[in-house]
């Protein structure tokens, strides 16, 4: 368990911590790397191009899933910053640096946002300086630490979050690479130590929506070393109402359905000549496809967002 961290700031030099790029294990598949290479990114490596390979071929729609999990958490984050106000965002699992990272859409909009990102890949912390840049008036931390460390994560954080004032702590699908009722705890300590105010913004898979395929791409990702945990919905739920948290609306629904609006799929590149794109693998075809035909048989997550009173 480590406690690396790099800190974008106007008013004060970067910190970053030692060690971190060389635990970096290039010949496993990590959750955060195949993320990004369903998003289109580069920051991964042959075993995650494997292991997205897999899941492809087990559900040969799945991406739609990661996708349209990062347009809910665009809407999720414009919503708590334009309409509640909320300026702090604790992200933990945050994943690979995209576009449209959270201190992007909350920056843009209140400039004076501060957002700390969280996760225990080595690889998310050698991309941070150069893609976690921040405004003149925000602030953008990076630690690293796994998400059941959340005693020491709220410490690191404490150094740019304001623990006195609202906070709205991300979880987006990571609660379900946590078994049992451990990951019930580690949101409860978190939750616990945010003011009135504060929010949640969680989406985590199922097997309720459509369990064969998903059940098919769990297997896949089980057989290179990560097993995802698929919970019910009320199961989900549970993670905002046992910490006296109120669901706000449309409640717990699929991601695409979560107060849907304009996509912006931001993973989509410019369209390559077509006959480029037809010499491809399907793998590497999926960064060319839109998610604006998606169905209700193509997504395995819920979403919600909650307020803490």
């Amino acid at each position: 368990m480590s406690a690396d961290a790099h800190q974008v700031d106007s008013a004060e030099p970067s910190r970053e911590g030692a060690g971190g790029v060389g635990r970096i294990d290039t010949s496993r598949a990590h959750p955060a790397r195949v993320y990004d290479f369903f998003l289109g990114g580069k920051d991964n490596f042959a075993a995650d191009r494997e292991a997205a390979k897999a899941a492809l071929a087990a559900e040969p729609r799945g991406f739609l899933n990661v996708r349209h999990n990062r347009d809910f958490l665009r809407r999720a984050v414009t919503y708590l910053t334009a309409e509640a106000g909320i300026r702090q965002f604790l992200d933990v699992g945050t994943g690979l640096p995209t576009q449209e990272n959270v201190h992007q859409i909350a920056q843009r909009i209140a400039p004076e946002s501060r957002v700390v990102y969280v996760d225990n890949d080595p690889v998310v912390l050698a991309h941070a300086r150069a893609l976690l840049a921040t405004g003149p008036e925000g602030r953008t931390d990076y630690i690293e630490y796994d998400l059941r460390a959340w005693e020491a994560i709220l410490a690191e954080a404490a150094r740019t979050i304001d623990f006195d004032r609202p906070v709205a702590l991300v979880l987006a699908a990571v609660l379900h690479f946590v078994p049992g009722e451990e990951a019930h705890a580690v949101t409860a300590g978190l939750l616990d130590a945010l003011p009135s105010g504060s929010a949640l913004v969680l989406s985590h898979l199922t097997d309720d929506l459509n369990p064969v395929q998903i059940g098919n791409v769990a297997k896949a990702f089980k057989e290179r070393g990560f097993a995802m945990v698929r919970r019910p919905r009320a199961e989900i739920g549970r993670f905002a109402t046992d910490n006296g948290l109120a669901i706000v609306e449309p409640g717990i629904v699929p991601v695409h359905h979560w107060r849907p609006a304009d996509l912006v799929d931001r993973a989509k590149v410019v369209e390559p000549d077509q006959a480029y794109v037809d010499g491809l693998e399907d793998v590497d075809r999926t960064k060319y496809r839109g998610i604006d035909d998606v169905t209700d048989a193509d997504i395995n997550l819920y979403a919600l967002v909650a307020h803490k009173p």
